[in-house]
């Protein structure tokens, strides 16, 4: 399978990326930046398609997550083309019923077999997983 994506200058080292269904997102390397920079691009696309994995695994297990979020943080090289050498991906989670056991076994199913971001990046890849106690009510998304 081919995918094709189309990167346009819109000024300076702000541009838009295009896929072939016409979604659209703003790479920007100026200041005030109105979108990522292409290598926190990278680190959001490797945490949403683990993300993607595990939510379908823990869903298949029985275990649905009601509260879920991926921090992903990368390791340049000093050196260029200054490539992450090393990247942690840590999966914050929890939802009634959900085991440590099943959690970790996702998170490893992803990294290992399914997350095709993962397998395409040349760095050390760690993983880490959090299982925080179950409560009922609202979750407000944390800002980074």
């Amino acid at each position: 399978m081919t995918k094709k994506v189309v990167v346009h200058q819109i000024v300076g080292h702000r541009f838009l990326g295009v896929n072939e269904a016409g979604d659209k997102v703003m790479i920007d390397g100026d200041r005030p930046a109105t979108g990522p920079r292409p290598m926190e691009l990278l680190l959001m696309a490797l945490g949403a398609c683990t993300a993607y994995d595990v939510v379908d695994i823990m869903q298949k297990k029985r275990q649905p997550l009601a509260r879920y979020r991926v921090e992903v943080e990368g390791v340049r090289a000093e050196d260029h083309p200054r490539r992450y050498t090393h990247i942690t991906v840590t999966h914050i989670a929890s939802g009634p019923g959900v085991t440590l056991e099943a959690l970790e076994r996702a998170v490893h199913l992803s990294h290992t077999k399914y997350c095709s971001v993962a397998a395409s990046l040349n760095a050390e890849i760690a993983t880490r997983v959090v299982l925080e106690p179950w409560e009922e009510g609202p979750s407000a998304p944390e800002e980074a």
